[in-house]
């Protein structure tokens, strides 16, 4: 999962992308990148780390330019090198940087393809260098000295016919414009909007509302499945549909656990979608268990508050806050290696002893996905007192790998994979689990928009949208994302770095 953004302004952009990256934070805290446009001139910043971390006013002051794009990352495949940081570049045609929030089924296949056919080197492993290479080839086919916006929505519609997979994508074409534009099922989230100034109209687009929201520019919409979007440097906007076949499959795991709850993502709130998902799991704790014993409900921060809160609402027992979460400690799903995340699970969050004493309790999280969280905190809540510890997950069981840009592990490290939701309780050691049912999960969503008729629910489902998944691909991706490949590449770009030092 990662954060994109792009800004064509009639003035400085420089902190209004380094503001929309701090907001769209919690899509990546691997690393981080700027590149700005100046009279056809571009200028980049971008290193591992947070943003704070990567740019100071030194570097900030050197990204000149009124139009520039901006990437927050964490990778699927669990590299951290600061090579695959974006945005990437390539100097034909035009000048071209792109940032990418997804992840191509077909990087490999397409990888091979750009070498034999477009005579195109790629210089890492990552799928969004394939893209950038993808588009500009598209680009570079058109063969012309000038661009029309006809060219550039050509390239776009090549785009679409040799790339599978998710994609939400923001690109710069130095000297011409800002071009955002979305796979055909529309998986990953990509909005637009617009801030009237007195000498016209700035336009923004961004992974996520709330970047818009932050920088005073107003929502038009999300960009269509299949659709890109171009403004022109001096601020004229074109919109067309690229594909010729699109079906608007969401990732429904934005709503459960990435996005902001004040983000709106086609055209559904995050946050009554979580109020929803709590409703539907009180109302199945209601029929499955009339007489549960259950004393207080207590939120594991921070993405499940909203449903905690409204499962007790619903349940009409306490809600308390009972764990205190050290912030300046990353997402513990984001990190790579078991021995890792489990340090950070007991750095991140204390107990307050006399929410959980002598209590039967109710843990309410977002979703269950290795499973070494739950059973630190529901170990946590017995240490601190509680009779019993029940626990609620406002998401299905996780039990498949997903493929489409989410760092989901290997099948066999999931906890759910090959289990029932008793072995899976047992697993985690609490009295009591509830799963949510995936259709209460997609009606909850669902009531927002209701024209949306499909989403992408494979990491629940094993369905996959894109019609190209099969078990080679999956051993391949496994054999990518487990943790003990995870902390080879670490241990190998820690070796690199020191080589490079030296």
């Amino acid at each position: 999962m990662c954060g994109i953004a792009a800004i064509v302004s009639r003035r400085a952009v420089n902190q209004e992308l380094y503001d929309a990256l701090t907001v769209l934070q919690h899509r990546g805290q691997d690393a981080a990148g700027i590149v700005t446009c100046e009279n056809g001139r571009l200028h980049l910043r971008k290193d591992n780390g947070l943003a704070r971390d990567v740019f100071n006013e030194a570097q900030m002051i050197k990204l000149r330019g009124t139009m520039g794009i901006a990437h927050v990352r964490y990778p699927t495949a669990g590299c951290t090198s600061s090579a695959e940081a974006q945005p990437f570049y390539v100097n034909s045609p035009f000048g071209l940087t792109l940032a990418h929030n997804g992840n191509l089924t077909n990087a490999e296949a397409l990888k091979n393809e750009i070498f034999v056919e477009d005579l195109r080197h790629v210089n890492t492993d990552s799928d969004s260098e394939v893209l950038l290479n993808v588009f500009a080839h598209e680009l570079q086919s058109r063969n012309k000295l000038h661009l029309s916006v006809d060219d550039v929505f050509a390239a776009v519609s090549g785009v679409h016919r040799r790339c599978r997979g998710a994609y939400a994508v923001v690109v710069m074409i130095a000297g011409y414009g800002i071009l955002g534009f979305r796979d055909p099922h529309g998986i990953r989230p990509i909005v637009f909007g617009e801030r009237k100034t007195e000498h016209g109209s700035d336009f923004m687009i961004a992974s996520e509302s709330v970047a818009l929201n932050l920088l005073d520019f107003k929502l038009i919409r999300d960009i269509a499945p299949g659709e890109a979007v171009f403004i022109e440097e001096n601020g004229k906007l074109h919109t067309k549909q690229c594909a010729e076949y699109t079906d608007h499959c969401p990732c429904i795991f934005e709503f459960v656990y990435f996005a902001r709850p004040d983000s709106i993502i086609d055209n559904i709130s995050v946050y009554k979608a979580r109020m929803r998902m709590g409703s539907k799991l009180a109302e199945k704790v209601l029929r499955d268990w009339p007489d549960h014993d259950i004393d207080v409900v207590i939120p594991i921060p921070d993405t499940s508050r909203t449903a905690a809160l409204q499962m007790a609402n619903v349940l009409q027992v306490k809600f308390r806050e009972g764990f205190i979460k050290n912030r300046y400690i990353g997402r513990t799903f984001i990190m790579p290696g078991q021995k890792k995340r489990e340090k950070s699970v007991k750095q991140k969050l204390n107990a307050i002893d006399l929410e959980f004493k002598d209590k039967n309790v109710l843990l309410v999280d977002d979703s269950v996905v290795r499973g070494t969280t739950s059973e630190q905190i529901i170990q946590m809540a017995r240490d601190a007192g509680a009779k019993k510890v029940y626990f609620a997950s406002a998401a299905p069981p996780v039990r498949y790998p997903n493929v489409y840009g989410i760092d989901m592990p290997a099948a066999h490290e999931l906890i759910a994979h090959n289990r029932t939701e008793q072995e899976v309780c047992v697993a985690i050691g609490a009295d009591r689990l509830i799963y949510q049912d995936l259709n209460d999960l997609i009606e909850a969503v669902r009531k927002g928009n209701p024209s949306i008729q499909h989403f992408d629910t494979s990491c629940f489902s094993n369905q996959y949208i894109t019609g190209d998944i099969n078990a080679a691909y999956l051993k391949r991706i496994e054999s990518l994302r487990n943790d003990g490949a995870q902390t080879q590449r670490a241990s190998n770009d820690f070796i690199l770095e020191i080589q490079n030092c030296d």
